[in-house]
């Protein structure tokens, strides 16, 4: 796999390939192109088409893709023609509905286990999982392989969780916690905040 590929193209790559799987779903057609893409998403056809072109040659000049191929491709590229196990440490209300959320499992993804340090939540039924004691963390990180973790904590817990889950093996953290987090290198960090992006949005207002 390139490993000068620019960040922001590896970034749009999911967004096409859920596009793509809605196209799927509609049933409607068996090819697309990217001037559909393009018009679906709000991203010009010639950004995809180069986006694409990084990995391959995915469709044909005046046919455009075949969708089921190119989703099949693009599964591929991401590492999610196999499911990878989450961890999820917090249990309060955004845990708790992580737990519930039903998008995960048909995207490559599912939630193996949840962490909190309050006695009260530890053993509280969240879905099909058990809420384990974040004493046991490591253990059960290390013994199950998870690479791939949720972070769902109030920023001042954050930074000394991300460092126990990088210890225990973990190389990809989903941050909800509006701090910026210090990991090792070839450990990837995507943060959400909702804060943030409302802040960016109310700038064109």
């Amino acid at each position: 796999m390139a490993t000068d590929i620019p960040d922001i193209v590896i970034g749009r790559l999911p967004i096409y390939l859920r596009e793509l799987t809605r196209l799927a779903e509609e049933g409607k057609q068996k090819t697309t192109s990217s001037h559909e893409l393009g018009h679906r998403l709000g991203i010009s056809s010639a950004q995809i088409r180069k986006d694409l072109s990084h990995f391959g040659e995915f469709g044909k000049q005046g046919t455009g893709y075949h969708i089921g191929y190119l989703t099949e491709q693009l599964s591929d590229i991401l590492r999610l023609s196999s499911e990878w196990d989450v961890a999820v440490v917090g249990a309060g209300f955004l845990g708790h509905a992580l737990a519930h959320y039903n998008g995960f499992l048909d995207r490559g993804f599912r939630i193996a286990c949840i962490f909190d340090n309050d006695p009260q939540k530890v053993g509280e039924k969240m879905g099909e999982l058990i809420v384990q004691p974040d004493t046991d963390l490591e253990k059960i990180i290390k013994h199950k392989q998870i690479k791939v973790a949720i972070l769902a904590i109030p920023p001042h817990v954050a930074q000394p969780m991300t460092d126990r889950l990088v210890n225990a093996g973990v190389k990809a953290l989903l941050s909800y916690a509006p701090i910026h987090l210090t990991v090792p290198e070839g450990v990837q960090v995507s943060y959400s905040d909702p804060v943030i992006q409302l802040q960016r949005m109310t700038y064109y207002l």
